[in-house]
């Protein structure tokens, strides 16, 4: 072999094998999985200690007393939706008894002052609202929107309860299908939006209930109660609602 040969061979084989470049990359990946893999996890306090606890027994190494530390931490999201789940446990509380005081105190009055309207008032208690239900001629003359004089101590009295209450306030005018007469209204709509206006004028009147929470809507005859083909039916059906919602209604 010649010495230019013998000089070529020898700085071919200077550096590292090819292999160990391929060795070092393969290393360095597994390196980054495994940090990766580490920074994922979370640790478990109370199953750490169970099963250090767990190897130091079987190793022979025992206190004389166990001791179960519960986790120090608590997730914020878990901790959230507790008190997400008592704050809407609380309105449900606060509802329910909304509902009972005002069906409660509601009941005394009648049977105790207003006898006379007995039969033309009715409350219903449901899941989320309560609704006083005045029927007939209790609140109007037929055809008029002049609350009648017999109706004022009522009203006043449901005021005060309104406003120790929470939650929506919605006065509902409704009529029969009788058509209007006269020149005042144009229509039995018309005639059922003006009275639930003057009962809710009246409420605000006498009691400071905030304008935020009460409102005035008219159904005119299409949500009747019952047939308006019978006297007793159409009856039922000329009537104004004041509906006390809860503090907050589900989505």
């Amino acid at each position: 072999m010649s010495e230019e040969q013998f000089q070529n061979n020898e700085a071919a084989e200077e550096g590292s094998p090819a292999w160990v470049v391929t060795f070092a990359d393969l290393m360095s990946l597994l390196l980054c999985f495994f940090v990766l893999m580490l920074s994922f996890s979370e640790m478990d306090r109370q199953k750490y200690k169970e099963v250090a606890g767990s190897l130091a027994n079987a190793f022979g190494v025992q206190r004389k007393e166990r001791v179960f530390e519960s986790p120090k931490g608590t997730k914020i999201i878990a901790r959230a939706f507790d008190m997400e789940k008592l704050a809407t446990r609380d309105k449900e509380e606060i509802g329910k008894k909304q509902k009972k005081q005002i069906t409660k105190a509601m009941k005394e009055a009648i049977e105790a002052k207003f006898q006379n309207l007995k039969d033309m008032i009715e409350i219903e208690a449901g899941e989320h609202q309560v609704v006083i239900r005045m029927m007939g001629e209790a609140a109007f003359d037929s055809g008029e929107a002049r609350i009648r004089q017999e109706m004022l101590p009522l009203l006043k009295k449901i005021a005060s309860l309104l406003k120790g209450t929470t939650g929506e306030i919605v006065i509902a005018g409704h009529t029969d299908n009788v058509p209007v007469s006269g020149i005042k209204f144009r229509s039995n709509l018309q005639l059922s939006v003006e009275r639930a206006t003057r009962v809710t004028e009246f409420l605000m009147a006498h009691e400071a209930i905030s304008p935020k929470r009460i409102s005035a809507v008219g159904f005119g005859k299409y949500r009747p109660l019952a047939s308006n083909d019978t006297n007793r039916g159409r009856k039922r059906n000329r009537r104004v609602e004041i509906i006390i919602k809860d503090v907050e209604q589900p989505g």
